[in-house]
């Protein structure tokens, strides 16, 4: 991890984004360089034919058929892709499941979770064989199921409900988040909730977990997002995004046994600035008075020396409903001058001025007195069973692809232009997968609006090295028109050499915006 300095102060890097990242870095920072021993090429690709649909997400593959299964939200199904030759992935058939939103396939069973028309209602799991692609069953979840996943024995499916609310408004429903445990074999479903902890608002809220929905009982205001489970099946642990926190869920008794919140991340400290600002006409990765909520939305687990580690993908991700968004502009907001004796300076636009913060920020009688933004942009590392924090990539992302792609610094997914999401989340890390790769442990991070791919090697978590960044992006294409490569990195997934058909190690990528399944061979060097 970076040292952290005493007093907060801003380093200077401000490059024109015409110009190439030539200089070095100033006030000591250094781009993180990937070694560049790890590469991925891309192979082959599947084109789904529509734009800015969600028509390619979550991926999952079956190594017996050599199938890829793709959630297809735009047709309401599940693509099945034949890989059985990387270069030209081929659409076989398709999965009826209207609704889904996740997919997973351990043992020869698919599973998909699949959310009700009205999503406040409970939503479903449907599973099917993977080779004859023939439905077995479906059984209920909760409201709003938003991803499973499959223990790797196929013993357990565990699912995210994340039981958003219609609204805050007198009426509108508020759905309780949750956890479906599955017993696969028998189809017996369990629900892990969390109404033990509706007494406990104050308790959770000193704790640093973010319960502030207008009027919701703390099983309404949690927000389950994704899931991940220990290799030896008896945990998972799952990402509660609003509330910045994780769960985690002993699967033998469908008990939701812990809730730890994730704090926050000093932007002030150099190696973990940020570029705060889209109205600067620049690359301008600096330290600032602001504290980033790490706000997961991928998480996987696996182990290092004996322990369990958890690496998690922070997005952030704001509330907006009727009778309540919390997303703010730091320019339209009041500041304690206490606090901010350079406030003005501050608010302005090319500063921090378009900074999205959100409305919990700390606030006193004179206005607010911390600045919280959405997300970390990087991946952290934790002890999975202490919840320590052993490691955060820090400004990592954004030095790499200022220095590396410059044309995409902070650029959005659906349109080409740079620096559109520096106010927004950055390089907004979504997804992340693990691989094991000769004997190595590597995490694969998807930059959602960037749409870049980031391999860091975490074989040792207290010391990861990032190994390499790409991207299938064309940068002079059209979007719209389907020629500018991938666009939105949604769903990662990794088959090892075993189960490859190529006996090189792979990685399946889901682009939601511009639908494409990309398929890259991973090689070591």
């Amino acid at each position: 991890m970076h040292t952290p300095v005493t007093r907060p102060r801003r380093a200077a890097l401000t490059l024109a984004l015409s110009a190439a990242l030539v200089a070095p870095l100033g006030a000591g920072l250094a781009a993180a360089a990937p070694t560049g021993d790890v590469t991925l090429s891309p192979l082959g690709t599947y084109a789904a034919g529509a734009f800015d649909e969600g028509a390619a997400e979550i991926v999952a593959h079956d190594p017996g058929t050599q199938r890829a299964f793709v959630v297809n939200a735009l047709a309401g199904a599940v693509d099945v892709l034949d890989i059985s030759d990387p270069s030209a992935p081929t659409k076989v058939d398709t999965l009826e499941t209207p609704g889904a939103n996740s997919v997973a396939v351990a043992k020869g069973v698919v599973a998909v979770a699949q959310q009700a028309d009205d999503k406040q209602q409970p939503g479903s799991v449907s599973f099917f064989d993977a080779r004859t692609l023939e439905a077995t069953r479906t059984v209920t979840a909760g409201a709003l199921p938003d991803m499973v996943a499959l223990s790797d024995n196929g013993r357990y499916a565990v699912v995210a409900n994340e039981g958003e609310p219609e609204g805050y408004e007198e009426g509108q429903v508020d759905p309780e988040g949750s956890v479906s445990v599955i017993d696969v074999k028998k189809g017996t479903v369990r629900t892990a909730d969390f109404t033990a902890w509706n007494g406990k608002a104050d308790e959770l809220r000193a704790d640093g977990v973010r319960i502030f929905g207008p009027g919701a009982t703390v099983a309404q205001d949690l927000e389950p997002e994704y899931v991940t489970i220990s290799g030896n099946g008896r945990t998972a642990w799952v990402t509660l995004q609003e509330n910045n926190a994780i769960a985690t869920v002993d699967l033998a008794s469908a008990t939701v046994t812990d809730i730890d919140a994730l704090g926050t991340k000093d932007h002030s400290v150099a190696g973990f600035g940020l570029d705060a600002s889209n109205k600067d006409d620049a690359v301008n990765i600096a330290t600032w008075p602001v504290k980033g909520v790490y706000m997961p939305d991928g998480v996987q687990s696996f182990r290092a020396g004996g322990s369990e580690y958890l690496i998690t993908a922070n997005e952030g991700d704001a509330r907006e409903y009727d009778g309540f968004e919390e997303e703010l502009e730091v320019g339209d907001v009041e500041l304690d001058p206490e606090v901010f004796p350079n406030a003005q300076e501050l608010q302005e636009n090319e500063n921090l001025g378009k900074l999205k913060i959100t409305s919990t920020s700390p606030k006193g009688e004179n206005g607010y007195t911390e600045l919280h933004s959405f997300g970390g942009r990087s991946v952290t590392i934790r002890d999975a069973a202490t919840g320590e924090l052993v490691w955060d990539s820090g400004d990592s992302f954004e030095q790499i692809v200022a220095e590396q792609a410059p044309e995409l610094f902070n650029a959005d997914n659906a349109e080409n232009g740079a620096d559109d999401r520096s106010d927004n989340k950055g390089p907004e890390p979504e997804g992340v997968e693990i691989g094991r790769v000769d004997g190595r442990t590597l995490a694969f991070v998807g930059l959602e609006p960037t749409s870049g791919i980031i391999t860091i090697d975490v074989t040792d978590p207290h010391a990861p090295t990032i190994v390499d960044y790409t991207h299938n992006r064309v940068v002079d294409g059209d979007p719209e028109a389907g020629t500018a490569g991938d666009l939105g990195p949604e769903g990662l997934h990794f088959v090892s050499k075993g189960d490859s058909p190529t006996g090189s190690p792979l990685l399946f990528v889901g682009n939601e915006v511009s639908g494409t399944t990309t398929i890259w061979q991973v090689g070591t060097h």
